[in-house]
């Protein structure tokens, strides 16, 4: 059962979303508005949208329908999403370590997901924010929209039923695990490219060169030599 609900406005659809999970068979349940007023990020980040620019949107779904590791099914995620948005702007899209979606060197979405105890049953809650019609990010030099960075102009209400519609079908059949991280370190932005990057508040040179399974980032550093670290450890520049 799948079903897609929507509010006016609320403070983030990831903390709303328990309210539309009532029923035994609740499962693939989403929720979506283009108000949200308190988007939370990873690890305590805020997430700032415009009213009635962009999209904010919850999924969730029960941890009982996947084997897959929590960061497998994170890199899974951002795959899935990653795909959707590819095919949608015809546009190369890429991932940054460990949950942006990056067009044109600009960052258009961020994904929080979440695991909750409701109502007695276990749940990944998959948040995603959506930069989709907002023109200007003069206080976020790294943040862009589809319509900033490719032209392009989209219904919101349309683009979100086929959102939910295709995270739902490619979650109920995920691939091998081995295709995933396969697929995960295929399209990581700046794999394999000079990039600088701060380290205890110290600048240093370094390649990435794969994401593992246990959710790390391993980095060939300039002055280091080869180094693994988790989100927080290090912070891409440029």
């Amino acid at each position: 059962m799948t079903q897609l609900f929507y509010l006016k406005d609320c403070s983030s659809t990831n903390d709303e979303i328990s309210k539309f999970l009532l029923y035994e068979n609740s499962d693939f349940i989403g929720l979506h508005t283009f108000n949200q007023t308190k988007g939370r990020g990873q690890y305590g980040n805020t997430w700032a949208s415009l009213a009635g620019k962009n999209l904010a949107y919850t999924l969730a779904v029960k941890t009982q329908n996947f084997l897959l590791s929590d960061f497998l099914f994170n890199y899974y995620t951002a795959i899935i999403i990653r795909d959707f948005l590819a095919n949608l702007t015809d546009h190369e899209v890429k991932i940054k370590w460990p949950n942006d979606i990056i067009l044109k060197s600009k960052k258009i979405t961020g994904i929080l997901i979440e695991k909750k105890k409701i109502n007695q049953k276990n749940y990944f809650i998959i948040g995603a924010g959506f930069n989709i019609l907002q023109e200007n990010f003069d206080e976020i030099s790294h943040a862009g929209s589809i319509l900033s960075l490719t032209g392009k102009v989209f219904n919101l209400d349309d683009f979100t039923l086929q959102l939910h519609d295709f995270i739902v079908e490619r979650l109920k059949n995920p691939p091998s695990e081995e295709e995933i991280l396969n697929l995960f370190n295929q399209y990581l932005f700046r794999k394999d490219e000079i990039s600088v990057f701060e380290i205890e508040k110290k600048r240093q040179n370094g390649i990435i060169r794969h994401a593992d399974e246990k959710g790390e980032l391993w980095i060939e550093l300039e002055n280091d030599g080869m180094k693994k670290f988790y989100h927080k450890e290090i912070k891409l520049l440029y």
